[in-house]
């Protein structure tokens, strides 16, 4: 519940499960949906997790959606779902087969980290390798599997490195197919990549270009032209994009007044809220509220 007594966005924590090591778990979609029954979890109920999880098909289709895009993931297909997106599985886990790793956010060393830009808010689209990019990934996921349930095999202080340097391998294979598939513009940008951290810290507070170049010592000019390479937009619908998402999040998954999730998203009033959700949505929050839940408009 938030402090005016509204029923808030389901987060979900991580928790350690039974046997498990901390901080990770590899698992298969059975064992997935036991887990989260055994946490009180519905597995299908829409969720903003507190740590990472990777899925990916084998066999069959998986359909899922993050922060309202839908998804089907086919044979080879992997979703990396980060911290803080709205996730939800939109078919049972018993109509494919496939893989899934949680890891909590500190868990990787920093090197990984900044390397596989892992801390960096996520993108939407699945990551599809091909080529000798599918069969790496696959062998390294095959070993973190065994590795993992090789847990009697070695000491555990042993077992948790063997684990993370095999995860590290798993997210550094992905992020490079994340390169790939996005282009690489966006890896070289340093600036892009500093705002984009930025604005995900800030959103809330401000919504000025102006405001996040002074913070972080470059022109307004240089943060729109870096944006642009990087996301073919300007900074300021970049940061638009991003409150509007929360704003989205915020309706369909609370039930705070449209009034209220202006304020927390920074706007003076309900009316300042409404003009730049309306502009940018086509629709009046309340009126995709009740389309999102399927309620009468």
């Amino acid at each position: 519940m938030d402090r005016n007594g509204h029923a808030d966005v389901t987060k979900v924590p991580y928790r350690t499960s039974a046997g498990a090591p901390p901080g990770v778990e590899v698992l298969d979609f059975t064992g997935l949906a036991e887990r989260a029954r055994g946490h009180d979890v519905d597995p299908y109920a829409p969720k903003r997790l507190a740590f990472h999880e990777l899925i990916t098909v084998r066999s069959g289709t998986l359909r899922c959606s993050v922060d309202f895009t839908e998804h089907e993931l086919s044979e080879g297909a992997w979703m990396w779902v980060r911290p803080g997106q709205i996730y939800q599985l939109c078919s049972h886990l018993h109509s494919a087969e496939g893989a899934v790793v949680l890891f909590e956010p500190g868990f990787l060393s920093r090197a990984t980290v900044d390397i596989a830009r892992v801390d960096q808010p996520a993108g939407q689209q699945p990551l599809i390798p091909t080529g000798a990019d599918q069969d790496k990934v696959r062998r390294v996921l095959d070993l973190l599997e065994s590795e993992f349930r090789g847990l009697a095999d070695l000491s555990l202080e042993s077992h948790i490195e063997v684990v993370r340097h095999l995860l590290a391998v798993l997210v550094l294979r992905l992020a490079h197919v994340q390169g790939v598939q996005a282009g690489d513009d966006a890896s070289g940008n340093e600036a892009f990549r500093r705002f984009q951290k930025a604005v995900e810290r800030d959103f809330s507070r401000t919504h000025r270009v102006a405001d996040y170049a002074r913070g972080l010592g470059y022109s307004v000019r240089t943060l729109t032209r870096a944006t642009r390479t990087a996301t073919g937009r300007g900074a300021k619908s970049f940061i638009d994009d991003r409150v509007l998402l929360e704003a989205k999040r915020q309706l369909v998954h609370t039930d705070a007044a449209a009034g209220a999730i202006g304020e927390r998203l920074g706007f003076p009033d309900a009316v300042v809220f409404t003009k730049f959700f309306r502009q940018r949505a086509g629709e009046t929050p309340t009126a995709f509220r009740n389309r999102a839940r399927g309620a009468p408009a």
